[in-house]
Protein backbone atom coordinates (compact mmCIF):
# COMPACT_ATOMS: atom_id res chain seq x y z
CA UNK A 1 0.00 0.00 0.00
CA UNK A 2 1.33 3.43 -1.00
CA UNK A 3 0.49 5.97 1.68
CA UNK A 4 1.10 8.96 -0.59
CA UNK A 5 -1.53 7.92 -3.12
CA UNK A 6 -3.76 10.45 -4.91
CA UNK A 7 -6.82 9.61 -2.80
CA UNK A 8 -5.04 10.23 0.52
CA UNK A 9 -3.43 13.41 -0.79
CA UNK A 10 -6.78 14.71 -2.06
CA UNK A 11 -8.51 14.03 1.28
CA UNK A 12 -5.74 15.94 3.05
CA UNK A 13 -6.02 18.85 0.62
CA UNK A 14 -9.74 19.18 1.33
CA UNK A 15 -8.97 19.26 5.06
CA UNK A 16 -6.43 22.03 4.58
CA UNK A 17 -8.64 24.10 2.24
CA UNK A 18 -12.19 24.36 3.67
CA UNK A 19 -12.87 27.51 1.59
CA UNK A 20 -13.20 25.24 -1.45
CA UNK A 21 -16.56 24.25 -0.02
CA UNK A 22 -17.56 27.25 2.11
CA UNK A 23 -16.17 30.07 -0.04
CA UNK A 24 -14.68 31.77 3.02
CA UNK A 25 -11.83 31.28 5.44
CA UNK A 26 -12.63 30.26 9.01
CA UNK A 27 -13.05 33.27 11.27
CA UNK A 28 -10.55 31.96 13.81
CA UNK A 29 -7.86 31.78 11.09
CA UNK A 30 -8.36 35.37 9.92
CA UNK A 31 -6.92 37.29 12.87
CA UNK A 32 -7.89 40.98 12.84
CA UNK A 33 -4.44 42.39 13.63
CA UNK A 34 -2.11 42.74 10.65
CA UNK A 35 1.61 42.29 11.31
CA UNK A 36 4.22 44.44 9.57
CA UNK A 37 5.36 41.37 7.63
CA UNK A 38 1.80 40.96 6.27
CA UNK A 39 1.97 44.28 4.45
CA UNK A 40 5.36 43.41 2.97
CA UNK A 41 4.09 40.00 1.84
CA UNK A 42 0.91 41.39 0.23
CA UNK A 43 2.89 44.12 -1.51
CA UNK A 44 5.27 41.56 -3.01
CA UNK A 45 2.54 39.08 -3.95
CA UNK A 46 0.54 41.74 -5.81
CA UNK A 47 3.47 43.60 -7.36
CA UNK A 48 3.64 43.73 -11.19
CA UNK A 49 7.21 42.41 -10.97
CA UNK A 50 6.48 38.80 -10.03
CA UNK A 51 8.24 37.30 -7.02
CA UNK A 52 7.45 34.38 -4.76
CA UNK A 53 7.34 35.21 -1.04
CA UNK A 54 8.98 33.17 1.72
CA UNK A 55 8.08 34.11 5.30
CA UNK A 56 10.84 33.10 7.69
CA UNK A 57 10.78 33.10 11.49
CA UNK A 58 10.73 31.06 14.68
CA UNK A 59 7.85 28.79 15.65
CA UNK A 60 4.60 30.52 16.67
CA UNK A 61 5.57 33.98 15.48
CA UNK A 62 2.52 34.14 13.20
CA UNK A 63 3.87 33.12 9.78
CA UNK A 64 0.94 30.81 9.02
CA UNK A 65 -1.53 33.44 10.25
CA UNK A 66 -0.10 35.92 7.73
CA UNK A 67 -0.72 33.38 4.96
CA UNK A 68 -4.33 32.87 6.08
CA UNK A 69 -4.82 36.65 6.12
CA UNK A 70 -3.45 36.82 2.57
CA UNK A 71 -5.84 34.04 1.51
CA UNK A 72 -8.73 35.97 3.04
CA UNK A 73 -7.72 39.09 1.12
CA UNK A 74 -7.69 37.10 -2.14
CA UNK A 75 -11.13 35.62 -1.42
CA UNK A 76 -12.52 39.09 -0.64
CA UNK A 77 -11.06 40.42 -3.89
CA UNK A 78 -12.99 37.81 -5.90
CA UNK A 79 -10.40 35.08 -6.53
CA UNK A 80 -12.27 31.75 -6.98
CA UNK A 81 -11.82 29.68 -3.79
CA UNK A 82 -10.59 26.59 -5.64
CA UNK A 83 -7.82 28.62 -7.27
CA UNK A 84 -6.21 29.03 -3.82
CA UNK A 85 -4.20 26.07 -2.51
CA UNK A 86 -2.80 25.76 1.03
CA UNK A 87 -0.66 22.84 2.19
CA UNK A 88 1.71 22.24 5.10
CA UNK A 89 4.71 20.03 4.41
CA UNK A 90 5.04 19.52 8.16
CA UNK A 91 2.32 16.87 7.79
CA UNK A 92 3.75 13.29 7.84
CA UNK A 93 1.97 12.33 4.61
CA UNK A 94 3.26 15.33 2.67
CA UNK A 95 6.81 14.63 3.82
CA UNK A 96 6.52 11.57 1.58
CA UNK A 97 5.56 13.68 -1.45
CA UNK A 98 7.20 16.06 -3.84
CA UNK A 99 5.64 19.42 -4.62
CA UNK A 100 5.13 18.12 -8.16
CA UNK A 101 2.99 15.21 -6.97
CA UNK A 102 0.81 17.39 -4.77
CA UNK A 103 0.25 19.88 -7.58
CA UNK A 104 -0.60 17.08 -10.02
CA UNK A 105 -3.34 15.83 -7.68
CA UNK A 106 -4.60 19.39 -7.17
CA UNK A 107 -4.60 20.20 -10.91
CA UNK A 108 -6.30 16.92 -11.83
CA UNK A 109 -9.08 17.14 -9.28
CA UNK A 110 -9.61 20.71 -8.03
CA UNK A 111 -8.53 23.50 -10.38
CA UNK A 112 -7.11 23.66 -13.87
CA UNK A 113 -7.25 27.47 -13.96
CA UNK A 114 -4.33 29.22 -15.54
CA UNK A 115 -3.91 31.55 -12.53
CA UNK A 116 -3.62 29.93 -9.11
CA UNK A 117 -2.22 30.97 -5.74
CA UNK A 118 -0.15 28.42 -3.82
CA UNK A 119 0.53 28.72 -0.08
CA UNK A 120 3.18 26.29 1.15
CA UNK A 121 3.66 26.04 4.93
CA UNK A 122 7.01 24.75 6.34
CA UNK A 123 8.42 24.41 2.85
CA UNK A 124 11.86 23.33 4.06
CA UNK A 125 10.42 19.84 4.69
CA UNK A 126 9.59 19.36 0.98
CA UNK A 127 12.18 17.56 -1.12
CA UNK A 128 13.91 19.81 -3.67
CA UNK A 129 11.59 22.69 -2.77
CA UNK A 130 13.97 25.29 -4.23
CA UNK A 131 14.18 23.47 -7.56
CA UNK A 132 10.40 23.24 -7.78
CA UNK A 133 9.87 26.90 -6.95
CA UNK A 134 12.33 27.72 -9.72
CA UNK A 135 10.47 25.43 -12.15
CA UNK A 136 7.09 26.91 -11.23
CA UNK A 137 8.44 30.43 -11.62
CA UNK A 138 10.12 29.75 -14.96
CA UNK A 139 7.43 27.60 -16.63
CA UNK A 140 4.11 28.79 -15.16
CA UNK A 141 4.08 32.60 -15.04
CA UNK A 142 0.50 32.77 -13.70
CA UNK A 143 1.21 30.77 -10.54
CA UNK A 144 1.93 32.91 -7.48
CA UNK A 145 3.53 31.40 -4.40
CA UNK A 146 3.77 32.33 -0.72
CA UNK A 147 5.59 29.97 1.63
CA UNK A 148 6.87 29.77 5.20
CA UNK A 149 10.13 28.33 6.47
CA UNK A 150 11.98 28.07 9.75
CA UNK A 151 15.65 27.97 8.72
CA UNK A 152 16.83 31.36 7.48
CA UNK A 153 20.38 30.61 6.23
CA UNK A 154 19.23 27.50 4.34
CA UNK A 155 16.48 29.51 2.66
CA UNK A 156 18.83 32.40 1.91
CA UNK A 157 21.47 30.03 0.54
CA UNK A 158 18.89 28.51 -1.79
CA UNK A 159 17.81 32.01 -2.78
CA UNK A 160 21.36 32.73 -3.92
CA UNK A 161 21.65 29.43 -5.76
CA UNK A 162 18.23 29.06 -7.40
CA UNK A 163 15.95 31.87 -6.34
CA UNK A 164 17.86 34.96 -7.38
CA UNK A 165 15.25 37.26 -8.88
CA UNK A 166 12.53 34.66 -8.31
CA UNK A 167 11.66 34.94 -4.62
CA UNK A 168 12.34 37.13 -1.63
CA UNK A 169 12.57 36.29 2.07
CA UNK A 170 10.56 38.32 4.57
CA UNK A 171 11.54 37.81 8.21
CA UNK A 172 8.75 37.51 10.77
CA UNK A 173 10.11 38.29 14.25
CA UNK A 174 8.11 37.97 17.44
CA UNK A 175 5.64 40.78 18.16
CA UNK A 176 7.08 44.25 18.51
CA UNK A 177 5.96 46.16 21.60
CA UNK A 178 3.63 48.24 19.39
CA UNK A 179 2.07 45.07 17.93
CA UNK A 180 1.79 43.60 21.43
CA UNK A 181 -0.19 46.68 22.52
CA UNK A 182 -2.40 46.40 19.44
CA UNK A 183 -3.03 42.71 20.06
CA UNK A 184 -4.06 43.35 23.67
CA UNK A 185 -6.12 46.37 22.60
CA UNK A 186 -4.13 48.75 24.81
CA UNK A 187 -5.37 52.24 24.01
CA UNK A 188 -2.72 54.96 23.64
CA UNK A 189 -3.59 58.66 23.19
CA UNK A 190 -3.13 60.09 19.69
CA UNK A 191 0.44 60.90 18.70
CA UNK A 192 1.78 63.31 16.05
CA UNK A 193 1.57 62.00 12.48
CA UNK A 194 5.18 62.96 11.70
CA UNK A 195 6.65 61.21 14.76
CA UNK A 196 10.28 60.06 14.42
CA UNK A 197 11.86 58.61 17.58
CA UNK A 198 15.44 59.33 16.47
CA UNK A 199 14.61 63.02 15.93
CA UNK A 200 12.65 63.83 19.07
CA UNK A 201 15.34 66.34 20.04
CA UNK A 202 14.19 68.60 17.19
CA UNK A 203 10.74 69.11 18.71
CA UNK A 204 9.95 71.92 21.20
CA UNK A 205 10.45 70.81 24.80
CA UNK A 206 6.77 71.27 25.62
CA UNK A 207 5.77 68.98 22.75
CA UNK A 208 8.35 66.38 23.83
CA UNK A 209 6.90 66.45 27.34
CA UNK A 210 3.35 66.00 26.05
CA UNK A 211 4.37 63.00 23.94
CA UNK A 212 6.26 61.23 26.73
CA UNK A 213 3.46 61.97 29.21
CA UNK A 214 1.01 60.26 26.86
CA UNK A 215 3.29 57.24 26.54
CA UNK A 216 4.03 56.95 30.27
CA UNK A 217 0.99 54.68 30.71
CA UNK A 218 2.89 51.99 28.77
CA UNK A 219 5.37 51.35 31.60
CA UNK A 220 3.37 48.58 33.31
CA UNK A 221 2.56 46.89 29.99
CA UNK A 222 6.21 46.92 29.00
CA UNK A 223 7.19 44.93 32.09
CA UNK A 224 4.74 42.17 31.16
CA UNK A 225 5.93 42.29 27.56
CA UNK A 226 9.49 41.64 28.78
CA UNK A 227 8.15 38.77 30.87
CA UNK A 228 5.95 36.90 28.35
CA UNK A 229 7.51 38.16 25.11
CA UNK A 230 6.14 38.60 21.64
CA UNK A 231 4.60 35.25 20.74
CA UNK A 232 1.00 36.20 19.84
CA UNK A 233 -0.83 33.22 21.34
CA UNK A 234 1.15 33.38 24.58
CA UNK A 235 0.78 37.16 24.91
CA UNK A 236 -3.00 36.64 24.95
CA UNK A 237 -2.80 34.02 27.71
CA UNK A 238 -4.13 34.95 31.14
CA UNK A 239 -1.70 32.53 32.81
CA UNK A 240 1.86 33.79 32.35
CA UNK A 241 3.49 30.80 34.06
CA UNK A 242 1.58 28.39 31.81
CA UNK A 243 2.56 30.49 28.80
CA UNK A 244 6.22 30.14 29.78
CA UNK A 245 5.88 26.37 29.99
CA UNK A 246 4.29 26.21 26.54
CA UNK A 247 7.05 28.43 25.19
CA UNK A 248 9.71 26.16 26.66
CA UNK A 249 8.08 22.89 25.58
CA UNK A 250 6.41 23.76 22.29
CA UNK A 251 8.76 26.36 20.83
CA UNK A 252 12.26 25.92 22.23
CA UNK A 253 12.29 22.15 22.75
CA UNK A 254 10.73 21.36 19.37
CA UNK A 255 13.19 23.65 17.62
CA UNK A 256 16.18 22.09 19.41
CA UNK A 257 15.05 18.48 19.43
CA UNK A 258 13.11 18.18 16.18
CA UNK A 259 13.52 21.01 13.69
CA UNK A 260 17.27 21.54 13.83
CA UNK A 261 18.19 17.82 14.02
CA UNK A 262 15.98 17.05 11.01
CA UNK A 263 17.33 19.94 8.92
CA UNK A 264 21.02 19.62 9.79
CA UNK A 265 21.21 15.88 10.66
CA UNK A 266 22.37 16.63 14.22
CA UNK A 267 23.06 13.43 16.14
CA UNK A 268 24.10 14.75 19.55
CA UNK A 269 21.12 16.85 20.59
CA UNK A 270 22.51 17.40 24.08
CA UNK A 271 25.36 19.52 22.67
CA UNK A 272 23.05 22.05 21.02
CA UNK A 273 20.90 22.13 24.17
CA UNK A 274 23.96 22.93 26.31
CA UNK A 275 25.12 25.63 23.90
CA UNK A 276 21.71 27.29 23.83
CA UNK A 277 21.47 27.17 27.63
CA UNK A 278 24.89 28.83 27.89
CA UNK A 279 23.77 31.57 25.47
CA UNK A 280 20.62 32.15 27.52
CA UNK A 281 22.74 32.80 30.60
CA UNK A 282 25.09 35.12 28.68
CA UNK A 283 22.58 36.93 26.43
CA UNK A 284 23.59 40.50 25.50
CA UNK A 285 27.26 39.70 26.19
CA UNK A 286 30.24 39.29 23.90
CA UNK A 287 30.80 35.60 23.27
CA UNK A 288 34.29 34.12 23.52
CA UNK A 289 34.32 30.71 21.84
CA UNK A 290 37.44 29.63 23.68
CA UNK A 291 35.81 30.35 27.05
CA UNK A 292 32.67 28.51 25.96
CA UNK A 293 34.76 25.53 24.94
CA UNK A 294 36.35 25.36 28.41
CA UNK A 295 33.05 25.71 30.26
CA UNK A 296 31.14 23.26 28.05
CA UNK A 297 33.39 20.28 28.61
CA UNK A 298 33.31 17.77 25.78
CA UNK A 299 32.01 20.22 23.15
CA UNK A 300 34.62 21.28 20.60
CA UNK A 301 35.11 24.84 19.43
CA UNK A 302 34.17 23.89 15.86
CA UNK A 303 30.92 22.33 17.11
CA UNK A 304 30.11 25.44 19.15
CA UNK A 305 30.76 27.72 16.19
CA UNK A 306 28.67 25.54 13.87
CA UNK A 307 25.78 25.12 16.29
CA UNK A 308 25.60 28.85 16.99
CA UNK A 309 25.00 29.24 13.27
CA UNK A 310 22.25 26.61 13.47
CA UNK A 311 20.58 28.44 16.36
CA UNK A 312 20.63 31.65 14.34
CA UNK A 313 19.09 29.78 11.41
CA UNK A 314 16.24 28.62 13.65
CA UNK A 315 15.63 32.27 14.62
CA UNK A 316 16.39 31.50 18.28
CA UNK A 317 19.29 33.96 18.55
CA UNK A 318 20.61 37.13 16.94
CA UNK A 319 24.30 37.56 16.24
CA UNK A 320 25.45 41.16 16.68
CA UNK A 321 28.79 41.90 14.96
CA UNK A 322 31.16 44.72 15.80
CA UNK A 323 30.71 47.73 13.51
CA UNK A 324 33.44 50.25 12.76
CA UNK A 325 32.17 53.85 13.07
CA UNK A 326 35.52 55.63 13.21
CA UNK A 327 38.48 56.22 10.94
CA UNK A 328 40.61 53.68 12.82
CA UNK A 329 40.35 50.13 11.52
CA UNK A 330 39.15 47.80 14.28
CA UNK A 331 40.87 44.53 15.03
CA UNK A 332 38.76 41.39 14.69
CA UNK A 333 36.60 40.98 17.78
CA UNK A 334 33.97 38.54 18.99
CA UNK A 335 30.27 38.85 18.27
CA UNK A 336 27.59 39.60 20.82
CA UNK A 337 24.70 37.16 21.10
CA UNK A 338 21.09 38.02 21.89
CA UNK A 339 18.28 35.54 22.46
CA UNK A 340 15.70 36.31 19.77
CA UNK A 341 12.96 37.10 22.28
CA UNK A 342 13.46 38.01 25.92
CA UNK A 343 10.70 35.63 27.03
CA UNK A 344 12.58 32.68 25.52
CA UNK A 345 15.43 33.35 27.94
CA UNK A 346 13.00 33.71 30.83
CA UNK A 347 11.34 30.40 29.96
CA UNK A 348 14.55 28.41 29.50
CA UNK A 349 16.07 29.72 32.75
CA UNK A 350 12.65 29.31 34.44
CA UNK A 351 12.54 32.90 35.62
CA UNK A 352 8.82 33.38 36.15
CA UNK A 353 9.17 36.78 37.86
CA UNK A 354 11.93 39.22 36.96
CA UNK A 355 10.21 42.38 38.18
CA UNK A 356 12.34 42.67 41.34
CA UNK A 357 15.66 41.77 39.71
CA UNK A 358 17.27 44.94 38.25
CA UNK A 359 20.09 43.02 36.56
CA UNK A 360 17.70 40.63 34.80
CA UNK A 361 15.45 43.50 33.73
CA UNK A 362 18.46 45.26 32.22
CA UNK A 363 19.51 42.19 30.24
CA UNK A 364 16.10 41.45 28.79
CA UNK A 365 15.39 45.13 28.08
CA UNK A 366 18.58 45.34 26.00
CA UNK A 367 17.60 42.07 24.30
CA UNK A 368 14.17 43.46 23.42
CA UNK A 369 15.61 46.74 22.12
CA UNK A 370 18.16 44.97 19.92
CA UNK A 371 15.39 42.77 18.47
CA UNK A 372 13.30 45.83 17.62
CA UNK A 373 16.19 47.64 15.96
CA UNK A 374 17.15 44.55 13.98
CA UNK A 375 13.57 44.07 12.81
CA UNK A 376 12.98 47.76 12.04
CA UNK A 377 16.12 48.11 9.93
CA UNK A 378 15.62 44.87 8.02
CA UNK A 379 16.97 46.35 4.79
CA UNK A 380 19.96 44.25 3.75
CA UNK A 381 22.02 47.38 3.08
CA UNK A 382 21.74 48.48 6.74
CA UNK A 383 24.15 47.00 9.29
CA UNK A 384 23.09 46.47 12.89
CA UNK A 385 25.68 45.55 15.50
CA UNK A 386 27.69 47.08 18.34
CA UNK A 387 30.76 49.31 18.74
CA UNK A 388 33.90 48.80 20.73
CA UNK A 389 36.73 51.33 20.71
CA UNK A 390 37.49 54.95 21.48
CA UNK A 391 39.94 56.37 23.99
CA UNK A 392 38.97 53.92 26.72
CA UNK A 393 37.97 50.97 24.53
CA UNK A 394 34.40 51.67 25.50
CA UNK A 395 31.36 49.86 24.18
CA UNK A 396 28.12 51.09 22.63
CA UNK A 397 25.34 48.52 22.81
CA UNK A 398 23.70 49.01 19.41
CA UNK A 399 24.91 50.66 16.21
CA UNK A 400 22.89 51.12 13.02
CA UNK A 401 25.02 52.00 10.00
CA UNK A 402 23.68 52.84 6.56
CA UNK A 403 24.57 54.98 3.57
CA UNK A 404 20.99 56.32 3.59
CA UNK A 405 21.09 58.16 6.95
CA UNK A 406 23.53 59.20 9.70
CA UNK A 407 24.84 56.38 11.90
CA UNK A 408 22.57 55.76 14.91
CA UNK A 409 24.20 54.72 18.20
CA UNK A 410 22.19 53.50 21.16
CA UNK A 411 23.20 52.77 24.74
CA UNK A 412 20.71 50.87 26.90
CA UNK A 413 20.63 52.02 30.53
CA UNK A 414 17.49 50.33 31.78
CA UNK A 415 17.98 51.05 35.47
CA UNK A 416 16.72 53.48 38.09
CA UNK A 417 19.91 55.58 38.00
CA UNK A 418 21.02 55.73 34.35
CA UNK A 419 24.21 57.75 34.71
CA UNK A 420 26.22 58.80 31.66
CA UNK A 421 29.58 60.62 31.90
CA UNK A 422 31.49 62.63 29.32
CA UNK A 423 34.10 59.84 29.04
CA UNK A 424 31.55 57.20 28.03
CA UNK A 425 31.78 55.95 24.44
CA UNK A 426 28.17 56.98 23.72
CA UNK A 427 29.17 60.63 24.35
CA UNK A 428 32.64 60.43 22.81
CA UNK A 429 31.25 59.04 19.51
CA UNK A 430 28.21 61.30 19.23
CA UNK A 431 27.70 63.67 16.33
CA UNK A 432 27.23 67.35 17.22
CA UNK A 433 24.27 67.58 14.83
CA UNK A 434 22.78 64.13 15.45
CA UNK A 435 22.90 63.14 19.13
CA UNK A 436 23.26 59.51 20.14
CA UNK A 437 20.47 57.86 22.11
CA UNK A 438 20.39 56.53 25.66
CA UNK A 439 17.39 54.32 26.38
CA UNK A 440 16.31 54.60 30.00
CA UNK A 441 13.84 53.03 32.42
CA UNK A 442 11.88 55.81 34.14
CA UNK A 443 8.97 57.42 32.30
CA UNK A 444 10.26 60.86 33.32
CA UNK A 445 13.85 60.24 32.18
CA UNK A 446 13.86 61.92 28.78
CA UNK A 447 15.35 64.93 27.01
CA UNK A 448 18.59 66.32 25.63
CA UNK A 449 21.70 66.29 27.83
CA UNK A 450 24.64 68.54 26.97
CA UNK A 451 28.32 67.54 27.30
CA UNK A 452 30.24 70.59 26.11
CA UNK A 453 29.61 70.87 22.38
CA UNK A 454 28.16 67.37 22.24
CA UNK A 455 24.84 66.02 23.40
CA UNK A 456 22.90 62.80 23.80
CA UNK A 457 19.15 62.27 23.89
CA UNK A 458 17.51 60.15 26.58
CA UNK A 459 14.13 58.45 26.31
CA UNK A 460 12.31 55.65 28.17
CA UNK A 461 12.40 52.18 26.62
CA UNK A 462 8.60 51.65 26.33
CA UNK A 463 8.16 55.01 24.58
CA UNK A 464 11.08 54.42 22.19
CA UNK A 465 9.93 50.94 21.15
CA UNK A 466 6.29 51.97 20.83
CA UNK A 467 7.27 54.90 18.60
CA UNK A 468 9.31 52.62 16.33
CA UNK A 469 6.23 50.47 15.76
CA UNK A 470 3.97 53.50 15.41
CA UNK A 471 6.13 54.87 12.59
CA UNK A 472 6.22 51.56 10.71
CA UNK A 473 2.49 50.98 11.17
CA UNK A 474 1.67 54.38 9.71
CA UNK A 475 3.98 53.72 6.78
CA UNK A 476 2.21 50.43 6.04
CA UNK A 477 -1.26 51.94 6.43
CA UNK A 478 -0.33 54.71 3.97
CA UNK A 479 0.78 52.10 1.43
CA UNK A 480 -2.43 50.12 1.87
CA UNK A 481 -4.57 53.25 1.38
Amino acid sequence: MTLANPENILNLLFSYNPWWQTGAIQKEFNKPMRRFAYYEAIKTLSHPIRRSVILCGARRTGKTTIMYQAINKLLESGVPPKDILFISFDHPLLKLCTIEKVLDVYRSNISSSETIYCFFDEIQYADDWDRWLKILYDTQPNIKVMATGSASPILEEKTTESGLGRWIIIHVPTLSFFEYCQLLNIKVPDLPIDLKPTQMYLRPLQEQTEIFNKLSMLQVHFIRYLQVGGFPELALSSDDIYAQRILREDIVNKALKRDLPSIYAIRNISDIEKIFLYLCYTSSNIINLQTMCKELEGVSRNTIDKYIGYLESANLIYISPVINVGAKQLLKTQDKIYIADAAVRNAVLMKDDITNDPEELGIIAETAIYKHIKAFYYDGSTKVGYYRGGKKEGEIDIVVKSEKFPTIMIEVKYRDQAKISESDAIVEMTNEKFPNLVITKKATDFGKCEYGEKSIYRMPAPAFLYMLGYVENKKNKDKED
